[in-house]
């Protein structure tokens, strides 16, 4: 029998454990019954109300000193308020129904991958192998911080606890929902077997011709020194070229283990793979944050969150654009292949085996040269051919209006308001009819707006309002001369009225709306990500422009979400006309993001043609309906002349309230715009004087006056 000394010391062990707190849904039930609000508890608590909603949806629990005080508080309000009923358990979740597999096909795609073509792992042909049984995950701890929960599909039973998890120094891997597994590894291939093995981590295909994404695994840099591996690494002018030398004892345990690396090495993206074994990938994605894997400018404040909420903002992410790849660029370009795969299974008619066939729509498995136009000048189509015939100039617009052109009215209204269109290359990717074939050289074509190609033509006879810009130059100035446009730059110009006569042109003869399936999931992803920081489709302009004022604080987290992919966008258009990177790089010479099929500057001139005309097509709108003028553009912000500090003051708008179609809309979707800014009007007359844009700092105020552009 046990003694009194013993039993004491057992209950003041109790005692000194943390507080534990009521279920959550209780949590709920006890606040709703003694009729407090979410606003009002958060506001004693000295919390957000999104904190609060995450204390009593599971998502999060308090720390202290918070926890002591919430939990006097709920056991008052448990003692006013007894439950008279227990709560029936939760049904169980319906249990999801596997799709048919599909054979993968047997061609090697060379991928965007760190620049470089993805590792062959092999033909996946065969049976997939029982997986050892997954580990029980745990609720995220009491100090972590989790946070509101987005919604996501069914969970796919071969991965059922998402697609990555953030591993910190104490062997806590943190995944989407919530979850923490005991991740017990010591070394980075343990590590490797311990996630393809028992972590039950990747995520499903995004195409049914696709592949699954590999898992991912982002290293804290306190995880990273467990794992025998370098805080930071040091000694290199690029960040792109970081990575540890082939003698680094890390290196050699990974070769020892006989898993391999890719080209790139073992640098804040590594990937570590052997060859498939059935339809079994072997391939392991590390993302080591302390070596600036997550860019500060596409992930905002992320590397220096808690393990729990990087891993919902990478989480979130992977479940609603894609798994991390690499930078936000390299995601970008990924997903479009993830979308589009090149290959598809088909069955040969003769053996009856699969065999690898072309996918209609996608680009293919093979690099394809550009046009020497199309092309840069240090490409090997141009530097070996000679080429002289001068290249498109198909860029976002950097246009400042001439101060001699303001009228007196224009200077003496109170305000400069700037405008910025929503993902503007996303809207412009909406549809649009690209080449899938390679270049056909054409003399004296007809022109046709229906075409994808590049067309040398003579724009210098249309003269339009000097207060606007050129439609057919970057900088906004009327062209001098013949000069090299993208199809739909040339078809603007006869939708202005003008006659066009192509002097020559090559075009592409294949054609489809290849990016429509990266448009249509990057823009769900955008307005999904919005309406969770409250700015609705349904919101009128004012409300509009209250919730976007805010939706930063709302939820930092999903903020982080929304500026990646933003990023995403934009560095995915880039990266399809990478140029060299290196200082030993030679002229003439291929480079490696030559290999990638998606290495098409032609698109990237579509889209950002197509972007250019979208925005000078509202501002001509803007100027027949409200006699207004831009002071300049750049990309896709603009700034007015405005009698008030509010967009609703000179935005045209019809007798019924509805806004004009054909000029700047406000609204959360793509291609609509939202308050990018506003400063005094003499702010902005000073900094065109001086030759610099207030588009570029209509966001930054005063302290810009002194920069250079």
């Amino acid at each position: 029998m046990a003694s009194e000394e013993e039993l004491f010391a057992n209950i003041d062990a109790l005692l000194e454990e943390e507080p534990q707190l009521p279920p959550p849904a209780e949590r709920a039930r006890l606040r709703e019954a003694a009729g407090i609000t979410q606003a009002r508890l958060a506001q004693a608590l000295k919390s957000t109300v999104q904190t609060v909603k995450n204390y009593e949806n599971g998502r999060s629990e308090p720390k202290s000193p918070r926890l002591e005080a919430y939990q006097r508080l709920l056991k008052g309000w448990a003692a006013k308020y007894p439950a008279h009923a227990v709560p029936a358990a939760p049904a169980p979740a319906p249990a999801v129904v596997p799709q048919p597999e599909v054979p993968q096909t047997f061609t090697r795609v060379p991928t965007v991958e760190q620049d470089e073509a993805e590792p062959d792992m092999g033909v996946a042909v065969k049976p997939v192998p029982e997986r050892p049984a997954r580990p029980a995950a745990r609720p995220a701890t009491s100090r972590r911080t989790a946070a509101k929960k987005a919604a996501k599909p069914a969970t796919d039973p071969r991965f059922p606890h998402g697609p990555l998890a953030v591993l910190d120094g104490d062997g806590s891997a943190y995944g989407v929902d919530g979850i923490v597994l005991d991740c017990p590894a010591t070394t980075i291939p343990e590590l490797v077997e311990w996630t393809l093995r028992e972590s039950g981590l990747g995520a499903p295909k995004l195409n049914r011709y696709g592949k699954d994404s590999d898992p991912l695994i982002v290293l804290t840099a306190a995880a990273a020194v467990k794992l025998g591996l370098p805080e930071r690494l040091e000694g290199h002018e690029q960040r792109r070229s970081l990575r540890l030398p082939e003698d680094h004892p890390v290196v050699k345990q990974v070769a020892k283990a006989k898993w391999q690396l890719t080209q790139r090495g073992f640098g804040p993206w590594a990937r570590i793979y052997r060859k498939a074994q059935g339809r079994e990938r072997q391939c392991v994605q590390l993302a080591i944050l302390s070596w600036d894997a997550l860019d500060e400018r596409s992930w905002p404040g992320v590397s220096e969150m808690e393990p729990a909420d990087i891993a919902r903002v990478l989480g979130v992410y992977a479940q609603r654009v894609i798994t991390p790849r690499g930078s936000t660029a390299v995601s970008g370009l990924e997903l479009m292949t993830a979308l589009r795969p090149p290959t598809k299974p088909e069955r040969d008619e003769e053996t009856g085996n699969w065999v690898s066939a072309y996918n209609p729509g996608s680009l293919g498995t093979e690099p394809m040269d550009p046009a020497p136009p199309e092309a840069t000048a240090e490409h090997p189509v141009v530097v070996q051919s000679g080429w002289t015939g001068g290249f498109l100039n198909e860029e976002a617009y950097q246009w400042v209006r001439s101060v001699d052109s303001l009228s007196d009215e224009e200077c003496m209204m109170p305000f400069a308001v700037g405008l910025d269109l929503n993902t503007a290359f996303l809207a412009a990717a909406a549809r649009l009819v690209v080449g899938l074939s390679a270049p056909d050289h054409f003399h004296a074509p007809k022109f046709n707006p229906k075409i994808p190609g590049s067309w040398l033509v003579d724009l210098s006879h249309i003269e339009l309002d000097p207060r606007l810009p050129s439609p057919f130059t970057p900088d906004g100035t009327r062209p001098t001369g013949p000069a090299w446009y993208q199809t739909h730059t040339v078809a603007y110009a006869q939708e202005l009225g003008y006659d066009v006569h192509p002097i020559e042109a090559y075009l592409r003869r294949e054609t489809g709306a290849y990016l429509d399936p990266w448009h249509d999931r990057l823009k769900n992803a955008y307005v999904d990500t919005l309406a969770d920081l409250g700015v609705t489709k349904d919101l009128d302009d004012r409300a509009f422009l209250a919730a976007m004022e805010q939706h930063k604080q709302v939820d930092p987290t999903l903020a982080a979400v929304l500026a990646a992919i933003k990023a995403t966008v934009k560095g995915g258009v880039g990266k399809l006309r990478e140029r060299p990177q290196g200082k030993h790089y030679k002229e003439g010479e291929r480079w490696p993001a030559l290999e990638r099929p998606t290495w098409r500057p032609d698109i990237r001139a579509a889209v950002i043609s197509k972007a250019r005309v979208n925005m000078h097509r509202k501002l001509n709108n803007m100027a027949k309906m409200t006699g207004l003028f831009p002071l300049a553009v750049l990309s896709d912000c603009v700034v007015y002349p405005s009698p008030g500090a509010s967009p609703l003051d000179f935005l045209p708008y019809a007798a019924s309230g509805k806004p004009q179609p054909g000029g700047f809309r406000l609204g959360p979707t793509p291609g609509l715009a939202k308050l990018e800014g506003v400063q005094p009007m003499l702010w902005a007359v000073e900094l065109m004087e001086k030759g610099l844009n207030p588009a570029r700092h209509i966001k930054g105020g005063d302290a810009v006056l002194d920069e250079g552009e």
